[in-house]
């Protein structure tokens, strides 16, 4: 045997510059990837994906509420729409497929958080402004003012907590 056959070869792949914003895979094959880099990573792929499939044109987006950038909501709701058939495929425009949805429902969770937050930040100004609880229950639509003061700390609690959320 040559003395350059006994020696373990190296990968003979090129190493790549590692960029500081970017998700690393781990070398341990044990260790779980960063789910909060890969959420982050997954909802910009996901809004990519929607926004250079289904709101391409001019006419594309002007389905949306905001026609010149596609929000997580407008991304899920354009998704929906389309399954659904309350919005048309525009002529070119490919049929939305099982990346298409996968990438809207990467999208939920985000949109909840906004929607959270919202809900959260509206409540407290209408305690602001002296409305009751008991008024408060009846624009949520809640049977009793204790269920909108739980419902109001409940979602306090999570967009303090949910660092996904926004």
């Amino acid at each position: 045997m040559s003395a350059t056959s006994e020696q373990p070869q190296k990968s003979q792949q090129p190493q790549q510059p590692q960029q500081p914003d970017q998700p690393t895979a781990p070398t341990d094959p044990f260790t779980p990837p960063d789910p909060g880099r890969a959420r982050a990573h997954r909802a910009h792929a996901a809004l990519f994906r929607i926004a250079e499939r289904h709101a391409a044109t001019d006419e594309q987006r002007r389905r949306q509420v905001h026609p010149a950038f596609v929000s997580p909501h407008e991304a899920v709701r354009l998704v929906s729409f389309l399954l659904s058939g309350a919005a048309l495929l525009q002529d070119g425009e490919p049929e939305v497929d099982r990346s298409d949805v996968t990438a809207a429902l990467s999208l939920v969770p985000m949109v909840r958080g906004e929607m959270d937050e919202l809900e959260a930040g509206l409540l407290q100004m209408a305690r602001g402004r002296g409305m009751t609880w008991q008024e408060i229950s009846f624009g949520l639509g809640l049977g009793t003012p204790q269920a909108a003061r739980q419902r109001y700390e409940r979602l306090v609690d999570r967009t303090a907590t949910d660092p996904g959320a926004g």
